[in-house]
This record gives structure tokens, C-alpha cells and sequence, in this order.
């Protein structure tokens, strides 16, 4: 993806060390590689942003790995002959920052997303070193597609998944692109202009920056401040003043 003059001017200027970032895109395209992907194409422009200023990007595409559906880590413990999804996981906990990419089918995010969500999902009751779900510190976001209407409730569907597992979702972590309502030209269609949309371009170089600066903040400063919200010592208390305990 080639960026505009002013993504480019805004990288230069840049004067904040990014470099030691993971992160992971997960493009939730119905479509196997190498077929065309809209929603790649926008998830090219974030992800250009992020390595041109020194981030470790990885991009996913779910339809592509073998991702047995389930809540639990690896479902090769749960009946399933094969499960992909735990190699995916570890990039994720590998990475600072996760953009979930999906297209939009009948108003909603695609299946593919929701199995992905399904999956991260399995891994939220593990605990970090803190004693904190295991999500606490990580910064998330979406990025939609579509040539019909409904961005603004795919991502808030996306969105609150990702924060309820844990992760902080900074302002604007959100942006998508679509044509007019009705059959017509996707994103990356010659003519449909939405790649040089401004209004998407806009609030996808927002949600980047606002990712990356987020998640230099909590790399910085160790995460989440534990105390409080951390799981291991809310199980070790004994909620002798609750009116419900589990010994009763």
C-alpha cells in the first residue's frame, strides 16, 4: 500500500521508538489466498504505517489455517483431529497490539471473525505474571470492509469482544470503507474509490497511531497497574463477607 504524502509526512516526523511493538493483523476474509481480499487491502495501509515506524507486523489470514471451532486453547484436546488456532494464539500473546480485519456480511462481521473472537476467547481465563486475564496490557482494534452498510456495528460487536477479554481499546480503533448500498464496487475494485477515500484513510491513520501510542504507554509503564483487578488474589480471598459463597 502506498501511503499519501501526508501518512508519509506524519511518519517522518515521527519522534516516538515504536521499535520493539508486535503486531498482529487477522484478516477475516471469507476468501482462501491468494483470491482477492478487500479487507487486505485496508489492513495494508495500517500495517504499512506500523513498519515504517520500526513495529513488527504480522498478517494472518484465518481461512487460510486449519482453526477447529471451540472455547478452549487447542481443541486436538477436545475431540478434534486438528487444531491450528494454538500457533495463532502464541502470535498473538507474542504481540502488543491486535487488529481484527473482517468484511461485512448480512450487517455483521463474518464467521470467520466471530470463530476467531470464539477462539481468543478459549485463552481469556489464563492469567498473566501479575495475576491479571491474560489479555491485560494489549491494545486492540478493527478495521471493516464491506459493499453494504453496518461499520459502525461490526466494530462495536468486535470492539466490545476485545475489551471484555481484556484488552484497552484507545480512542478511535476503528475504521471501514463501503460503496454504495446495494451490489456494487468493494474496496479494492477498480473505480470504487476507496482507496483514496479520505474519511477512511483518516480514521485509519487515526486508529494506527492511536494503537501504536497506546500500546507504548503500557509497554512502557509494565502494563495495567495490578491491584485490584488481578484474578489469582480474588480467588485466594475468602469472600467471607459475600452473601452467596460457594461453601454454603
Amino acid at each position: 500500500m502506498k501511503l499519501s504524502s501526508y501518512q508519509s509526512q506524519l511518519n517522518k516526523e515521527n519522534k516516538t521508538d515504536f521499535s520493539g511493538l508486535k503486531a498482529v493483523f487477522i484478516n477475516c476474509t471469507l476468501k482462501k489466498s491468494p483470491e482477492k481480499s478487500h479487507t487486505s487491502g485496508l489492513i495494508s495501509m495500517s500495517a504499512q504505517i506500523m513498519e515504517d515506524n520500526g513495529i513488527h507486523v504480522d498478517i494472518i489470514r484465518a481461512v487460510d489455517h486449519d482453526i477447529a471451532f471451540g472455547v478452549y486453547p487447542d481443541m486436538t484436546e477436545h475431540g478434534w483431529d486438528k487444531d491450528d488456532w494454538p500457533a495463532i494464539q502464541k502470535k498473538v500473546m507474542d504481540a502488543n497490539i491486535l487488529i481484527i480485519g473482517t468484511p461485512i456480511w448480512l450487517g455483521e462481521k463474518s464467521s470467520v471473525a466471530t470463530q476467531v473472537i470464539e477462539r481468543l476467547y478459549g485463552f481469556s481465563g489464563e492469567t498473566n505474571e501479575h495475576g491479571q486475564y491474560a489479555y491485560y496490557g494489549r491494545v486492540g482494534g478493527c478495521l471493516v470492509t464491506g459493499n453494504e452498510d453496518g461499520i459502525k456495528h461490526v466494530a462495536m460487536s468486535t470492539l466490545y469482544g476485545l475489551q471484555h477479554l481484556g484488552y484497552v481499546i484507545p480512542p478511535q480503533a476503528d475504521a471501514g470503507w463501503v460503496g454504495e448500498a446495494g451490489p456494487g464496487a468493494s474496496y479494492m475494485d477498480e473505480g470504487s474509490g476507496g482507496p483514496e477515500n479520505d474519511f477512511t484513510n483518516r480514521n485509519t491513520t487515526f486508529m494506527t497511531w492511536n494503537l501504536m501510542h497506546m500500546a507504548k504507554m503500557l509497554k512502557d509503564n509494565n502494563g495495567i497497574p495490578a491491584h485490584g483487578n488481578q484474578r489469582t488474589e480474588w480467588d485466594a480471598s475468602t469472600h467471607k463477607d459475600n452473601p452467596n459463597p460457594e461453601y454454603r
